[in-house]
């Protein structure tokens, strides 16, 4: 038993560091050299959906503003209680249009109701879909578009660097990350020769409107709570070039201070991710075990042959996460949690299931999902 469970664990490790595609890898990165804050963005509107989100909004709008000349930005109030308008409405941004949005119509989550209502307000080539969180560096926006324009691609999305300044963030955020590139490889997303394979992030989006407008509008996916992945499938689907990879100069402002602020950011949508499938978590589960416990459970064991595999699975568990550590600046150290983070993300896959078959549904933003929304396309 020692032995099948800690040569299954060897198996997964050996497995995903041969890959041809290397999940693990931080090369698909978007990085700029110039600050060009003056570029002429008048045909590009930005749209931003915002859901009380009055601790954020106003370092996204200036970062925003200061992008360049022409840039066209529709914030979208839904329905928010806490200042959230009040607060965009004073800032001195140009070109700036503050829509009411209205409750979202059966069968919709808010946030894409939101994008509905003011896409159909853009009238330039090229729409910027932005989180209300999301702020971007210096020349951002104009680094992208000419990143579209130079590799002929129609759909670029950004992982923006999440904040990682307390102990849980350091500790969960970047393997959040890692693990998002091993379940969407970056590099088979980029590939238009894999087309069943399609990732982003919905903080920071550029596409082409008629793109848009083509698959139907954010309609195409009014239910999907893992609505960036359904997009860039439908994108790609569609046959158009996309693209996704991290950053470093666009950042999340929003906070994840503890263990409860992270678990529930990722138990609101792991299920979802299964399609709310019983057997795929029984699946998904037992692969994290065997990956993450496995390794250390086989230290115990007592053949010394079984624990030197169990060794060896470790070192390479935690050579696999070192790019992603060294991506964000922090200590190799944090390596040595890897199977400890595992488990805690099994157990968030866990209460999600358990959550939704309880009717507890998907919750976010003060709205509640209970499940017929699609997961990701």
């Amino acid at each position: 038993m020692w032995t099948l469970l800690v040569f299954s664990g060897l198996l997964i490790w050996a497995g995903i560091m041969l890959l041809p595609w290397r999940p693990w890898r931080t090369g698909e990165s978007f990085e700029w050299d110039a600050c060009v804050s003056a570029s002429d963005l008048s045909d590009v509107t930005a749209l931003i959906p915002a859901r009380n989100e009055a601790a954020h909004v106003e370092p996204t709008l200036k970062a925003l503003a200061a992008q360049g000349n022409g840039l066209r930005i529709i914030l979208i109030d839904d329905q928010s209680t806490d200042g959230t308008r009040e607060i965009a409405s004073r800032l001195p941004c140009p070109n700036l249009e503050i829509i009411a949005g209205t409750p979202p119509p059966a069968g919709w989550t808010g946030k894409l109701w939101a994008l509905e209502q003011a896409r159909l307000r853009v009238r330039t080539p090229l729409t910027l879909l932005l989180d209300a969180d999301i702020e971007l560096g210096c020349g951002a926006l104009a680094a992208l578009r000419e990143k579209m324009r130079r590799e002929e691609l129609r759909f670029i999305s950004i992982m923006a660097r999440l904040a990682m300044e307390g102990f849980w963030e350091k500790l969960l955020l970047p393997a959040f990350v890692y693990f998002f590139r091993l379940l969407y490889p970056f590099r088979l997303s980029n590939d238009p020769r894999a087309p069943r394979v399609a990732a982003a992030a919905g903080g920071c989006i550029l596409l082409e409107t008629r793109v848009l407008t083509e698959i139907g509008g954010f309609g195409a996916l009014r239910g999907a709570i893992i609505d960036d992945c359904a997009l860039a499938r439908l994108v790609k689907g569609a046959g158009h070039a996309t693209w996704i990879g991290l950053t470093r100069a666009i950042r999340s402002t929003r906070r994840y201070p503890t263990l409860a602020a992270i678990w529930n950011m990722v138990a609101r949508c792991a299920f979802a991710q299964l399609r709310y499938s019983s057997l795929l978590l029984l699946a998904a589960i037992a692969v994290l075990l065997i990956a993450f416990a496995g390794p250390v459970a086989g230290l115990a064991a007592p053949e010394p042959a079984v624990q030197m595999i169990a060794l060896a699975t470790l070192c390479l568990m935690e050579l696999s996460y070192l790019p992603t550590l060294r991506y964000y600046g922090l200590p190799a150290g944090w390596a040595l949690a890897l199977p400890a983070i595992g488990v805690l993300f099994a157990a968030m896959t866990w209460h999600s299931a358990f959550r939704h078959w309880l009717g507890y549904g998907v919750e976010w933003r003060e709205r509640r999902y209970l499940g017929s929304a699609r997961s990701n396309g």
